[in-house]
């Protein structure tokens, strides 16, 4: 019997390695029908008509919907307070836009029928340079919008502009300024997006099973679409193949699937495949940075400043639960203690497919560690210093928690110090540098890069936090049987992350209930609280603490219970695990067990405590929750071919309170994984005419087993002193921390300031041609 904390296996994976998961393509239904999507191939047209008559003579097609037929349901909000087509009326604003939506009796037949709609364009001129984009002569993308006569979409900022301007303008200060890309990227997770759609005429009850990481969400955008009433709504997320936000968004596919069930009163199946995925689903980052940072001569940095160009695709739909268009990005200070910082974030939209979502990272958290870690770089060379010695100069110090940011941010609790000497001692950083000086004597490229980096996590306090007007609270849900084992239902959903593991740890940990005895049930609107769903690594730190504070008042009712079965008042009580005992005499008392019995037996309970010891809980955390990591990477770089290898990576992370340390290693690989992926290889790129290059995962690459090495991992724990549980979250921090680790190695190696993600072959070949080094 496996109580609490520890590395327990996770319960989820027995049907998994059988191959007995359950996901959304595995819905049958009687009577169910496909859909196929059709997409522009141009990324800049107007529509001059829509012919659908051959289409429809396919003997297996049931219906071809157009945006006309959709009428107030062609377009739907964003999690940005923009609209977004889903099906195209007016003109298609970027390639793989949906135009069409095909019905018949199987997946092929529809994807058949596509080929027989005709659709006639008028091209326009396209724009995917975020630059060129805010040009005068520029064309106007979203000319929908009334009175729009260019493709800004916004304009934000943070700190104090004269204080930072001041110190930069000081004639004893050091000033570098460096130009960076963080590239447009894709999720790209092994299923894709998808839904089943049933209606039920007789109820008007409508159910959806659908890929997503939020399914009480989807819920209400779903209501708000179709004017059906919420309650007569059933999102049913099954087991999820991934998500990374990919799966946060309401996609154009999802309604055309509950639009073709209401109409043909029939279940409805829609799967996209791997193209349209990575063409049109939802992206990240695509981020034009500049950053400026002063110090002294000695080394103390004194400001920063940050100016970004935000590409936002053809509609705004960028995952930002603050309610600050850019909010996220005010972490730029990163974990340095720093008198003075400003940034200014540009929103605009381009040709192309609507991107932002919080791609395994807290909503543009990863660019703003890089934009600070690469400049930290940049400082340390321009003052002869070693990217240690800089960094530990300036780390916030311990006793200055909780600390407020430049920006804003209340960083809950750090010890930044211990984690980055930690991670310098797994790697033997004196070591590393003495090898890399006799490679060097030899002619070899040999890098070290560090990051530090603090990320923010649990997007929740309700103050500042919101999406949809819906707030960012979580609940959680406890029933006690009669025998004592628990049911616990979560408002999150889980996508691979050991939710069924995790949280049944936390409720054994409250209540001393066996981890196998503890059910915990997600995904399914119709029997889990409501709540905003899984993305920014905030399960544990809203939803864990919901089922943390839940079990309590489960603990707390079951100790009044056990008062009246004992006779005793109930402050004469005392909770060791699982168990309510008289104060001074252990041998008397009761499990939870033997609690949850007699509280629907015949006892008398005190006045207003009624059977049972069910218990609910609604989170509003105060505050985000602040994880932190160390990172150290080792790169070599073949001199003949500008491949870069990553030989070893040395992360030490410090994500609070750790409920199941393997879990935790098991995300913080994943996590070190990604960011290989975009540091080396992962870029979505378009060409002058807004063509998609990276429809395939033969043009999009991500990493394997083959790219990455095997990973050195180390830990410190400091809890966070709001959180129910100590617990700060860790599903993202390895992907913020590890790119500026492995650009900072690769431009130590190459003996040059700066080179852009990602770093292909070319790139860093072209970047060895900088420097004059001979081609072997």
């Amino acid at each position: 019997m496996t109580i609490g904390f520890g590395s327990t296996r996770r319960k989820e994976d027995a049907r998994f390695i059988r191959g007995q998961g359950h996901y959304v393509d595995d819905v049958q239904l009687p009577g169910m029908l496909h859909g196929a999507v059709l997409r522009s191939p141009v990324a800049h047209a107007r529509i001059v008509s829509i012919d659908t008559a051959a289409a429809l003579q396919h003997p297996k097609v049931h219906a071809v919907i157009t945006g006309a037929d959709l009428g107030e349901q062609a377009w739907m909000p964003t999690m940005s307070a923009d609209v977004q087509a889903v099906l195209a009326t007016d003109k298609v604003r970027f390639q793989g836009q949906e135009v069409a939506f095909v019905v018949a009796d199987d997946g092929y037949s529809a994807r058949d029928a596509l080929a027989l709609i005709d659709v006639e364009y008028d091209p326009l001129p396209a724009v995917v340079d975020v630059r060129l984009a805010l040009e005068p002569d520029a064309p106007v993308i979203r000319d929908d919008q009334p009175g729009r006569i260019d493709n800004h979409i916004f304009d934000w900022e943070a700190g104090d502009a004269a204080a930072t301007a001041a110190i930069f303008a000081r004639d004893d200060v050091v000033v570098i300024e460096q130009e960076m890309q963080f590239p447009r990227s894709h999720p790209a997770p092994m299923e894709t997006c998808g839904a089943v759609a049933d209606f039920d005429r007789v109820s008007e009850k409508l159910t959806v099973w659908c890929t997503t990481q939020a399914p009480h969400a989807h819920r209400t955008l779903y209501s708000l679409v179709s004017g059906l009433p919420e309650h007569r709504i059933r999102v049913i997320s099954p087991d999820v193949g991934g998500g990374f936000g990919n799966k946060v968004p309401v996609y154009p596919g999802y309604i055309c699937a509950i639009a073709a069930a209401r109409m043909l009163g029939r279940p409805v199946k829609w799967m996209e495949d791997r193209s349209e995925n990575l063409m049109s689903t939802g992206f990240a980052r695509d981020f034009v940075m500049r950053g400026r940072m002063a110090a002294t001569p000695e080394g103390k940095l004194l400001a920063v400043a940050v100016d970004v160009i935000a590409d936002h695709g053809a509609f705004n739909a960028t995952a930002q639960p603050s309610r600050y268009p850019a909010g996220f990005f005010s972490v730029f200070t990163g974990s340095y203690d720093v008198a003075a910082a400003h940034c200014a974030v540009t929103g605009v939209y381009t040709n192309k497919a609507p991107g932002g979502v919080a791609y395994a990272c807290s909503f543009r958290i990863a660019e703003a560690v890089y934009l600070v870690e690469r400049c930290v770089d940049c400082m340390a060379g321009e003052l002869g210093l070693d990217p240690v010695e800089l960094r530990l100069a300036n780390l916030i110090r311990p006793d200055q928690f909780p600390y407020e940011s430049k920006t804003g941010w209340v960083y809950d609790s750090g010890n930044y110090e211990a984690a980055l000497l930690k991670a310098l001692e797994i790697a033997d950083y004196a070591g590393l540098r003495a090898e890399q000086a006799e490679k060097r004597s030899r002619g070899e490229l040999m890098g070290i890069g560090l990051s530090f980096f603090t990320e923010a996590v649990g997007a929740g306090p309700r103050k500042h936090m919101d999406m949809f007007g819906l707030g960012m609270n979580d609940g959680a849900a406890i029933r006690i049987s009669p025998s004592g084992t628990a049911q616990l239902s979560i408002s999150v959903q889980t996508q691979g992350q050991g939710h069924e593991t995790t949280f049944a740890q936390i409720v054994s940990a409250e209540l001393g209930i066996a981890t196998d005895d503890v059910d915990v049930i997600h995904g399914d609107t119709d029997t889990t609280p409501y709540g905003l769903g899984t993305y920014g690594s905030r399960s544990t730190p809203v939803s864990g603490a919901a089922a943390a504070l839940a079990a309590r008042k489960v603990r707390d009712r079951a100790r009044i219970v056990a008062a009246a079965m004992l006779e005793v008042a109930a402050e004469d009580l005392e909770w060791t695990t699982g168990r309510w005992a008289v104060k001074g005499d252990p041998s008397q008392g009761a499990s939870i067990a033997e609690i949850a019995v007699a509280s629907r037996g015949p006892i008398e309970l005190p006045l207003g405590i009624e059977a049972g010891l069910d218990a609910e809980a609604v989170y509003d955390p105060p505050n985000l929750t602040f994880p932190f990591g160390a990172y150290i990477c080792v790169v070599d770089v073949d001199p003949g071919t500008a491949h870069v290898k990553v030989r070893r990576f040395i992360a030490v992370d410090d994500c609070g309170v750790r409920i199941n340390p393997m879990i935790v290693e098991g995300q913080i690989h994943g996590g070190l994984t990604d960011g290989v992926g975009m540091a080396l290889m992962e870029m979505i790129a378009f060409d002058e005419d807004g063509n998609c290059l990276g429809a395939s995962l033969m043009d999009y690459l991500i990493p394997t087993a083959v790219e990455v090495p095997d990973w050195e991992t180390g830990f410190t724990v400091t809890p966070s002193p709001h959180h129910p549980i100590g617990a700060k979250g860790i599903g993202e921090s390895a992907t913020v921390g590890s790119p500026p680790a492995i650009v900072n190695a690769i431009c130590d190696a190459l003996g040059v300031r700066h080179i852009d993600m990602p770093c292909t072959p070319s790139r860093v070949w072209d970047a060895m041609r900088s420097k004059g080094r001979p081609a072997q």
